[in-house]
């Protein structure tokens, strides 16, 4: 379902039109943050070619770690749908939580209580100051969209999360859903 105005907690689908943006080209980014200051998203749908463990050694943890966004991609963020587990957590909507106490988080992995549902890691964030992210829904950058899978979220994006959204869309995004996601490939 498209929405006119976002909110925290909904999906931002790229526009086909945004084709060639290295950053956000086929990305699927959750709404953590929105309000008159600006936005803060974590981009769903793009894995790293790291894990956990790649960065941090001793959690022995082999989570995948997605590309949040471009800003401070030196920084480890979490989503998680556990805020029984995790204190200090701040729930983005739906059963949806962001961050929360990190040393509590490794005992939890150490101990095994964590699956890749239950949560899941980026390196860096996608934000937009205040009036951007309106001026680039203006331009039809982005397509706003409610999260209908509520906290099942973590566990259904995936590589094809953006097609997915697109044949949901239907219409003429459905003809995008198979375009090359490089045109000059073609």
């Amino acid at each position: 379902m498209i929405i006119a105005k976002p909110e925290k907690g909904h999906l931002l689908i790229a526009e086909p039109s945004i084709i060639g943006d290295i950053s956000f080209n086929r990305s699927v980014i959750l709404l953590a943050d929105y309000n008159e200051q600006g936005s803060i998203g974590f981009i769903l749908n793009k894995p790293l070619e790291y894990t956990l463990n790649d960065l941090i050694p001793e959690t022995e943890a082999p989570f995948k770690v997605f590309n949040g966004g471009p800003v401070e991609q030196d920084n480890l963020y979490f989503i998680h749908q556990v805020p029984s587990l995790i204190p200090d957590s701040i729930e983005i909507s739906h059963g949806v939580f962001w961050g929360g106490n990190f040393e509590v988080v490794l005992e939890l992995l150490e101990n095994k209580k964590l699956t890749t549902s239950d949560i899941r890691f980026f390196l860096g964030y996608s934000g937009w100051d205040a009036k951007q992210l309106e001026n680039e829904l203006e331009s039809n950058a982005w397509i706003v969209s409610e999260n209908v899978y509520k906290n099942e979220l973590i566990d259904k994006c995936c590589d094809s999360f953006w097609k997915e959204k697109m044949l949901e869309l239907g219409g003429d995004y459905s003809l995008w859903s198979n375009a090359p996601e490089n045109p000059s490939y073609n």
